[in-house]
């Protein structure tokens, strides 16, 4: 049997020191009486963890939650995934030059999903991040050699993250390589979209976006416009060809600077009257 103390030395002895422990802590406190947790370690463990992506967001230190709000949108379209059996593929690493910080988003997939295989991608090293259940490359996102090796190497994903560069110019292109090799029935999601509106910072970082909400060149309305390609069945436009964006994408979901795309058969055909 368990106990809070026990709890909270078992699950967190690897993270005594770091913010999550005292996070995860104050959860427990919060939501579980002492008598409560007198109960069987792996009963306790489920109890605070098992598919609770806010509380795995915040055990872990990724910024995915309440600095984002992300968490909450991810579990509503992954939780299908969940027990499943998969690869998934993360676009930056985070913790810059530094090889040893970072990695906290893809421990918290690696939890979430306990039974896929966690692919991390960086322009930096980050190969001290390396571990059961979690690989490691090195290099852009928009090295379409490298992403090619990647993906055979894995045998292919299910759900890829881009949470790169946010440069526009990346995002794009990195959709552009990846999507196509995304599997069947599988999610691509793309952080961070505010870089949409942003030419630069304050610290003088350019990002490719734009003040002009038409920009043709920026994520989002990169984005936009695979809402028509939806409806290409529908167009009047005279011998149109479809792309294979518009035939492979079958919905698009977008939240504040989130946005998801699912990839399937997209050939249901018109319903023009007359057609």
């Amino acid at each position: 049997m368990i106990t809070y103390r026990n709890l909270i030395q078992c699950q967190m002895r690897p993270f005594k020191h770091s913010k999550a422990y005292f996070t995860l802590k104050s959860l427990s406190k919060k939501y579980f009486t002492d008598q409560q947790l007198r109960l069987p370690r792996h009963l306790a463990s489920r109890l605070l963890m098992d598919g609770n992506l806010d509380a795995l967001a915040r055990f872990f230190g990724t910024d995915k939650n309440e600095s984002h709000y992300y968490t909450q949108h991810y579990h509503y379209h992954f939780l299908p995934f969940r027990k499943r059996s998969f690869n998934l593929l993360e676009i930056g690493i985070g913790g810059y030059e530094n090889p040893w910080d970072g990695g906290h988003s893809l421990r918290m997939w690696k939890s979430y999903f306990p039974k896929a295989t966690i692919y991390g991608l960086d322009i930096q090293d980050k190969s001290p991040h390396s571990e059961h259940r979690i690989k490691i490359y090195k290099g852009s996102q928009i090295d379409e050699t490298l992403l090619h090796q990647v993906v055979k190497d894995s045998g292919g994903f299910d759900i890829i993250i881009d949470d790169g560069s946010h440069f526009n110019e990346h995002v794009i292109k990195t959709f552009q390589i990846l999507f196509p090799l995304l599997n069947a029935n599988g999610i691509y999601a793309i952080e961070d979209l505010q870089t949409s509106y942003w030419e630069t910072d304050i610290n003088q970082v350019s990002w490719g976006g734009s003040e002009d909400l038409d920009a043709p060149f920026t994520s989002v309305n990169f984005l936009k416009r695979l809402v028509d390609g939806l409806n290409y069945e529908e167009f009047s436009i005279e011998n149109y060809q479809p792309s294979y964006f518009d035939q492979t994408i079958t919905a698009l979901h977008f939240y504040h600077n989130l946005a998801f795309i699912y990839k399937g058969d997209n050939r249901e055909g018109s319903n023009r009257i007359g057609r």
